[in-house]
């Protein structure tokens, strides 16, 4: 996502948001430690999206 988009949304729909990135990332990192990832990129994509959302979350 972003940023625009993201400072568009309520405080509720970035913290649903914001814990929905850190399941992915958490199943990301299993997937990645048993080797069944093969967009390892995807990783880095969803650690920023998680600090996006913190970012906004702050300033708000």
């Amino acid at each position: 996502m972003k940023i625009q988009e993201l400072g568009k949304l309520k405080k509720e729909e970035l913290l649903k948001n914001l814990d929905e990135s850190r399941k992915k990332a958490q199943e990301l990192r299993m997937s990645l430690a048993t080797s069944k990832v093969k967009n390892v990129k995807e990783l880095g994509k969803i650690k920023k999206d998680i600090a996006k959302i913190l970012t906004i979350l702050n300033t708000k």
